[in-house]
């Protein structure tokens, strides 16, 4: 059952990815999140406020969907740790308004972007 005030909100993210335990690493390293195993073709992801899924696939289409942006307070600090856990800097941090943000290529080939206030 959904959560109340759930009702036309984006409710769950879906990554398509070929390697699951790889997408763990990147994602726990980079940004903390946690994970929860379901066999080996599945595990679904929480970063604390939103949950999501890793399904394992043998075709990845990273291009093309949505932009999915992550929030952190140290702007800085997030693009080492993504540097860091083996992400590439596809767009160096710019500013725009109301904000500041950079965007990055995980591991499978998806572009995410991370984005600070002001």
């Amino acid at each position: 059952m959904a959560a109340e005030g759930a009702d036309r909100k984006i409710d769950y993210i879906e990554f398509n990815v070929r390697d699951i335990e790889r997408a763990k690493q990147f994602y726990g390293e980079a940004f903390a999140w946690s994970f929860k195993d379901y066999g080996p073709d599945y595990c679904e992801f929480g970063d604390g406020r939103l949950t999501g899924g890793f399904a394992k696939t043998h075709t990845v289409m990273p291009k093309g969907g949505p932009l999915v942006i992550l929030y952190c307070s140290d702007l800085e600090a997030a693009l080492s740790r993504v540097e860091k856990a083996g992400g590439q800097i596809s767009r160096p941090i710019f500013d725009f308004p109301g904000g500041r943000r950079f965007h990055f290529i995980d591991p499978e080939g998806y572009e995410l972007g991370v984005w600070s206030n002001a």
